[in-house]
């Protein structure tokens, strides 16, 4: 589809790595991560992109970022998404940034501190949806207490509800497939008591400052992951940022618990698929042009609503 950018390729400059979303590119002390419009379901990537998905993710992002520095609540690796910085970054680097190249960075490209990153994924829950939901479902929930990855949980919550409280579920970080929920003994295994618990306090505090924002704009975030990276000792927030990528943002208005959300995200695509017939094997089917764009107004609406703005152009 015409404006769709699948992948970014910069003269001079090798990837570093390349994600289903993101291409990452080395500059020595600091790196660039481009969001493209690809979109993944179902562990796939899709044949055509989403118009807008790239830069809705980085701008977004970018929002977040500048908030909670801001308010001083995590120093994060965000320098800069504004193209001038970024392209002198990228010639210093051994780049070539021509108007093609120009074109592709504009508005998608994220200059960020490099960071040994943890490994652990950290989630934090203020509804109960998703996997978490399957987890408590499959564990008799609905008759009686349970608890999950040392966290308990009431009797007879629905699909959707609000928790007592937000709570932290980390998640073990996979390569390919699905990440692993865990609890907090797992995560102090594997990264020590004291940044176990540190990041508990990030992850909630993120959460709820930012579930605060978003509610006054008409969305509840029902839950979202954060990644961390160590820097000269300090913990700096990293990656994304409360996008409809790494969050499940439902609608105020049209919430109600006992079953899915409709979501400003992929969802019309995932829908699709399952009536599709595919069996989830790739490769994936092309999307049809009504989903593509439906889906592409949902993260334009998740913007437009927490900024307050439109997309920038």
């Amino acid at each position: 589809m015409p404006g769709t950018v699948l992948s970014i390729e910069i003269p001079g400059l090798k990837k570093f790595a390349s994600g289903k979303v993101r291409d990452i590119f080395d500059l020595g002390d600091s790196l660039l991560l481009v969001a493209t419009d690809r979109i993944s379901a179902f562990d796939s990537v899709m044949q055509n992109g989403i118009p807008d998905k790239g830069r809705v993710l980085t701008q977004l992002s970018r929002f977040w970022f500048e908030r909670f520095g801001e308010a001083g609540i995590v120093d994060t690796h965000f320098i800069a998404t504004d193209l001038d910085p970024i392209a002198d970054a990228v010639t210093k680097a051994g780049g070539v940034v021509d108007g093609s190249v120009r074109a592709m960075l504009a508005g998608r490209s994220t200059l960020g501190r490099k960071a040994s990153t943890l490994p652990v994924e950290c989630v934090a829950r203020g509804y109960i949806s998703g996997s978490l939901w399957k987890e408590y479902r499959d564990a008799g929930g609905a008759s009686r207490s349970v608890t999950l990855h040392g966290i308990e949980f009431p009797a007879g919550l629905r699909e959707s509800d609000r928790l007592p409280a937000p709570i932290f579920t980390p998640a073990t970080k996979a390569s390919t497939g699905h990440d692993e929920n865990i609890g907090m003994s797992e995560t102090i295994e594997i990264v020590g008591k004291e940044m176990a618990e540190r990041l508990q306090g990030l992850c909630l505090a993120l959460y709820a400052a930012a579930a605060e924002h978003a509610l006054k704009s008409g969305v509840i975030i029902a839950d979202t992951k954060f990644e961390f990276g160590l820097r000269d000792g300090s913990i700096l927030l990293i990656d994304e940022a409360l996008t409809p990528d790494s969050s499940r943002f439902w609608d105020v208005e049209t919430y109600k618990p006992g079953g899915p959300q409709p979501s400003f995200d992929k969802q019309f695509v995932r829908d699709w698929l399952e009536a599709s017939g595919w069996n989830k094997e790739p490769p994936a089917p092309a999307l049809p042009e009504d989903v593509v764009e439906k889906t592409a107004e949902k993260y334009r609406e998740a913007y437009r609503r927490i900024v307050g703005a439109e997309l920038p152009a």
